[in-house]
């Protein structure tokens, strides 16, 4: 048997949407005391920051859901819209 593809509804990338989004919502968590997924490599940092490089090293567990004027949606995981398919 041959390997599943995927057929992605929408690009095969994070759009700057979704970015927004979810740098907002995790900027959000750690504004409110949330632990930060990587370690901070300076004090000063905001919780923007953190949550952009949370983003940019694809730590974050997260799905996005794209959904389709007709109903249907799909739910794509983050690591695979930063291009790092995990291997398995």
């Amino acid at each position: 048997m041959g390997e599943m593809s995927l057929q992605m509804i929408g690009p095969p990338r994070l759009t700057r949407f979704e970015k927004a989004r979810i740098v907002g919502a995790r900027a959000l968590q750690l504004s409110m005391g949330a632990r930060p997924l990587i370690d901070i490599p300076s004090e000063s940092m905001s919780p923007r920051e953190i949550a952009l490089l949370e983003l940019e090293e694809g730590v974050l567990p997260i799905s996005i859901r794209r959904v389709l004027p007709d109903g249907t949606s799909q739910n794509i995981p983050l690591k695979w819209l930063l291009g790092r398919k995990e291997e398995g």
